[in-house]
């Protein structure tokens, strides 16, 4: 389909981008990378009077630790993210959330920021941004706000931001020492919106109990959805010896059922490799047969082509 018709406008500061959003009001939408908004117009789910295009703001895309916080430009995109030796170095759960990410080439378009403002509860970063605590900052007439992520997404593809203001970037505390995070995600194939995914963050105190946990789930429902019991449950929780011996006997065991599943599909496949190759040597040598059949049946019909012109010969000369 064709998009219902629009005015493009590409300001070259974030000033005039508001300035923009605050002239037109919520017939204006922004325009970061595209791959959320752009489908939705185009299936006409979606409707803008203008399009205010913030691609060609300078000062907006980057990836950096200061004062205490990651800080990421609400232009950076999905692709800059999974490439930064910082995010896969100290932000485990950032980068297991952007490689699941669509595909590359969305990727290398869409933008962090987009995904949040979008407000798509089957969107990926909404959960590990819960997990992680973060803030979003906001830019409006009024200025700069920083809203907490756990006040930002408030219903199905609505957030705190005002129609009239632009997401410019994300903050997330910097992990302490004896952390780490995952996020896992169930898709019908690669690349899909997740059927349902899980963000968990966690910090270990000196003791090994849980100083710190974050755990938030992706299309669990109209906004994604922080497990704040799961949380308050695990805080101060000690992990015992026998835990670990249990837990590491279960790693072993699915260890072990891994690779012997691996064994008896290779297997599997050699068997079918073995039929087909002792199948079509088969038919080789009875195609090899029906040729010496064929010779054999042609070396007789010249015989007796042969023959009969000899006998006709004989019968001409006798005459």
């Amino acid at each position: 389909m064709i998009p219902a018709g629009f005015d493009y406008h590409a300001p070259a500061t974030l000033s005039e981008a508001v300035a923009l959003l605050s002239r037109y009001g919520e017939g204006a939408k922004v325009l970061s990378g595209g791959q959320s908004l752009l489908p939705l117009l185009k299936l006409r789910l979606g409707h803008a009077e203008h399009l205010v295009d913030i691609g060609r703001i300078p000062g907006l895309e980057y990836v950096k630790e200061e004062g205490g916080m990651l800080r990421i430009g609400g232009r950076t995109r999905e692709s800059a993210l999974e490439q930064s030796e910082l995010i896969r170095g100290r932000y485990p759960i950032l980068y297991d959330t952007v490689r699941v990410i669509a595909d590359p080439l969305v990727r290398n378009l869409a933008t962090v920021g987009g995904n949040l403002a979008h407000g798509d509860p089957g969107n990926d970063h909404p959960a590990t941004m819960l997990a992680l605590g973060a803030q979003v900052v906001a830019v409006g007439p009024s200025g700069e706000r920083v809203i907490p992520i756990d006040k930002f997404f408030l219903g199905l593809f609505t957030t705190a931001l005002q129609p009239d203001e632009i997401l410019t970037e994300i903050r997330i505390p910097s992990p302490p020492p004896r952390s780490g995070g995952a996020y896992v995600k169930l898709e019908r194939k690669v690349g899909d919106y997740a059927t349902a995914a899980a963000a968990a963050q966690v910090t270990l105190g000196a003791n090994g109990a849980f100083d710190h946990v974050g755990l938030a789930l992706t299309n669990a429902g109209p906004t994604p959805v922080r497990s704040q019991d799961a949380e308050d449950a695990l805080i101060a929780t000690q992990q015992t010896e026998e835990q670990e011996r249990r837990q590491q006997a279960a790693v072993d065991t699915a260890q072990r059922a891994f690779d012997i599943a691996n064994a008896q599909l290779r297997a599997g496949v050699v068997n079918v490799l073995t039929v087909l190759n002792t199948e079509t040597a088969l038919f080789s040598a009875q195609n090899m047969l029906l040729q010496v059949k064929f010779a054999r049946l042609n070396a007789i019909v010249s015989l007796f082509r042969a023959l009969g012109g000899a006998w006709k010969d004989t019968g001409d000369s006798n005459a």
